[in-house]
């Protein structure tokens, strides 16, 4: 190298300092986690912290730290937005056509796909006013099943839901229902839905913010994550609602409770091992 120096006429002081600027292995390995990161955090709309971030990039091949994650996060201004916890709340249930034991009891576990699916609605803010949305997941790996939007609450709304849920996940019988003693889910002509399939059908008891904590749960991570400003619109609304649980939160969204697989993964790999 002293000789390649004299070639060109560069002082060996010179080189040397040039040298020890050039980056090392680990602050080229940091460049890398740093390009990788960037798309998965937006991706997450923000809402990525460190240890959904650390298995994300696991699947894609890559190994780090959650402290060096958290030191790259830091140095990029990655601040994951913080999504309010669920807390329960005591509502009142409106007119009850049909009451119907509590088979769930609080048991949000699932042996199989299709065995239980929790149902809800909830509203979401938009400049022209409430939409609403019903929802029906599956507790063996929490996905939306079904899901359905209107600007009024009414029976058709959970109705739309059902039906889509049955026509892409075909439930056998026997599969356990369960909803709140909102009229929509108590209604005849929805329960009439619900007995044609020969279903188990399970209400929450009056009063008591714990029986359908899963649906609770879901609507606030949704309401964090998607929803968490007022919509100009109930077109846009929907769209993003639409692909936030079409594409997000079914196909690539980690839950920690399944292992940080999507839903729709976790299915995929329980099926396999059977």
């Amino acid at each position: 190298m002293e000789i390649l120096c004299e070639i060109m006429h560069i002082r060996r002081s010179s080189y040397y300092a040039w040298k020890k600027k050039q980056p090392g292995k680990h602050a080229m390995e940091d460049e890398l986690i740093k390009r990788m990161m960037q798309p998965i955090f937006n991706q997450s709309r923000r809402t990525y912290g460190g240890r959904r971030l650390q298995a994300s990039l696991k699947k894609a091949g890559i190994n780090a730290s959650r402290r060096r994650l958290s030191r790259l996060m830091k140095a990029e201004g990655m601040v994951p937005k913080q999504v309010e916890k669920w807390h329960p709340q005591t509502t009142q249930a409106n007119e009850v056509h049909e009451k119907a034991p509590n088979l769930l009891d609080q048991d949000f576990s699932a042996e199989r796909p299709n065995q239980k699916w929790v149902v809800d609605i909830t509203y979401i803010p938009t400049k022209e006013g409430w939409l609403y949305l019903a929802v029906i997941l599956d507790l063996f790996s929490r996905a939306v099943v079904g899901w359905s939007m209107k600007p009024r609450m009414t029976t058709a709304l959970v109705m739309e839901a059902w039906k889509m849920a049955c026509a892409w996940r075909q439930p056998p019988e026997q599969l356990l229902h369960h909803s709140d003693l909102g009229s929509q889910y108590t209604s005849k002509a929805y329960l009439d839905l619900l007995r044609e399939k020969n279903c188990q059908i399970s209400m929450s008891g009056k009063g008591n913010c714990y029986d359908n904590a899963c649906a609770e749960s879901f609507f606030s991570t949704l309401k964090g994550e998607c929803a968490d400003s007022v919509f100009e619109s109930r077109a846009i609304a929907k769209t993003n609602i639409f692909e936030y649980i079409g594409i997000w939160y079914n196909r690539e969204r980690l839950h920690s409770t399944l292992g940080y697989l999507s839903p729709l993964e976790f299915e995929i790999r329980e099926a396999s091992v059977q």
